[in-house]
């Protein structure tokens, strides 16, 4: 992964958790790791754990962001967040997990969408 690859996906997940934040969420941590992969949010909105996966791309939509979770990552997604539920005590907590997609292009302000519950898209 480039440099600069790298930074738009720090920018990205910034940008991810202000929108978070100024919708209510709490978040609870960033970037856990387990064998499984990464989940870059952790959150909760009342008492549901809610797990975000942040995608950016330099693209005048989130089209291609949101086209880049295939049904694998998905999988992914799912076997992470359970691992975080079980290692944390969790296993009986409500949950889900979404998506937030950016769409940065020069000159604009980045476009953000939100899905909840996208495994299910």
């Amino acid at each position: 992964m480039s440099r600069s690859t790298q930074q738009l996906g720090k920018r990205g997940e910034q940008q991810a958790l202000a929108y978070l934040r100024q919708r209510g969420y709490e978040i609870v941590t960033t970037n856990w790791r387990c064998p499984t992969g990464e989940i870059d949010i952790v959150a909760r909105q009342g008492t549901t754990v809610i797990f975000v996966e942040v995608r950016s791309r330099r693209a005048a939509t989130t089209e291609a962001a949101f086209g880049s979770i295939d049904g694998h990552k998905r999988s992914r997604l799912a076997q992470a967040a359970q691992q975080y539920l079980s290692q944390h005590g969790l296993d009986q907590a409500d949950w889900r997990i979404d998506v937030i997609a950016l769409a940065v292009s020069p000159g604009r302000t980045p476009l953000i969408e939100h899905v909840e519950d996208a495994l299910d898209w």
